[in-house]
């Protein structure tokens, strides 16, 4: 599987591709029978709750355990070609950078049969970790980071 080394400011760190398949539904698409626009999201937030859980980390356990959620503070997307019903999708997440309270992934859909250049979206998505009765930012669990970062 690729890897990608990142640096913080701590560390230099390596994460996996994570590769999470979604097939497109009737009710994804719009009146033109393309995957609506909005849609894309859905997929990439998807991704990144698999993301997650292939770690062992499950959201609704963070909110009961930990008193935390992640909630999306910024997105940038790039939309470059149409996926269409009942099209197989991968949508690839990579952990792009961490902060003291963030997360910022880098986010790919394309075509299961497609080229790696055959790109559909492309997105940044930044979430942020915020206490659930404030939703202030809190840091993201020291728990969260070593098991994404764990080499073993």
């Amino acid at each position: 599987m690729p890897r990608v080394v990142l640096t913080t400011q701590r560390r230099v760190f390596e994460v996996n591709l994570f590769i999470w398949p979604v097939r497109v539904y009737y009710e994804d698409t719009d009146s033109g029978g393309v995957v609506y626009y909005a849609n894309y999201l859905k997929f990439m937030e998807r991704a990144r709750t698999e993301w997650l859980r292939s770690f062992g980390i499950e959201l609704d356990a963070l909110g009961r355990e930990a008193g935390i959620m992640f909630v999306v503070r910024r997105v940038n997307i790039d939309y470059h070609r149409p996926a269409r019903f009942n099209d197989l999708l991968q949508v690839r997440t990579r952990l792009a950078q961490t902060g003291r309270a963030s997360m910022v992934f880098e986010q790919k859909i394309r075509r299961e049969q497609d080229s790696e250049q055959d790109l559909l979206c492309a997105g940044h998505i930044k979430v942020a970790c915020v206490a659930i009765d404030s939703l202030k930012p809190r840091p993201v669990p020291r728990s969260i980071l070593t098991e994404i970062f764990d080499d073993s």
